[in-house]
């Protein structure tokens, strides 16, 4: 089984404290991302974890 082709249009993203941005992960629902930043959230550092989802590209339509 591949998923390659799979839609994880949600992303986690860390900011740090002079505004750069980094991707954390990619996750099919909003859900499961927010659970995986408020993880991350919890651990009392001083970035920000964000929930974002990607635009939609390159499909058919």
């Amino acid at each position: 089984m591949s998923d390659g082709n799979a839609v994880l249009p949600w992303l986690v993203i860390r900011q740090d404290g002079n505004g750069n941005r980094y991707r954390v992960g990619r996750y099919a629902t909003r859900t499961e991302a927010q659970e995986v930043a408020d993880r991350l959230d919890d651990q009392g550092q001083e970035q920000l974890y964000v929930v974002e989802r990607t635009a939609a590209t390159g499909q058919a339509g």
